[in-house]
């Protein structure tokens, strides 16, 4: 197992890591919107899914994949209200149509609005 690290990319704010590479797969932390230079989390569903999606992004980078390689992503929502516009977002990076789930939560931490982890093949 590899352990995938990158600044492009908000720290772990707990006990967890980025990302691993294990089999031939990485496995990314579900990220959330937060602007890794400054720590700021943007206002409303698309500028937040934006970060997101740039955050996961650059996990995958950091392990030498993209987007195109991601086979499965689960998303959380604060708010199901938001699915349409976060869809907006989300189609312009996963444009492979990887398999997914997205659910609402009740909270997501730092109270942002969406959080993204992925599974890509290597």
């Amino acid at each position: 197992m590899k352990v995938i690290e990158t600044s492009k990319a908000p720290g772990a704010i707990g006990p967890y890591s980025q990302g691993f590479e294990v089999n031939g797969f990485v496995f990314t932390s579900g990220q959330i919107p937060v602007d890794p230079s400054t720590g700021n989390v943007p206002e409303g569903i698309s500028a937040q899914a934006e970060w997101s999606c740039k955050n996961v992004g650059a996990i995958l980078e950091a392990a030498g994949v993209g987007f195109e390689n991601v086979v499965k992503t689960t998303c959380f929502l604060a708010d199901m209200g938001d699915f349409a516009a976060f869809n907006e977002v989300y189609a312009k990076y996963f444009v492979s149509k990887p398999a997914r789930s997205c659910v609402a939560v009740k909270a997501l931490p730092k109270g942002v609005l969406c959080e993204i982890e992925a599974i890509a093949e290597k």
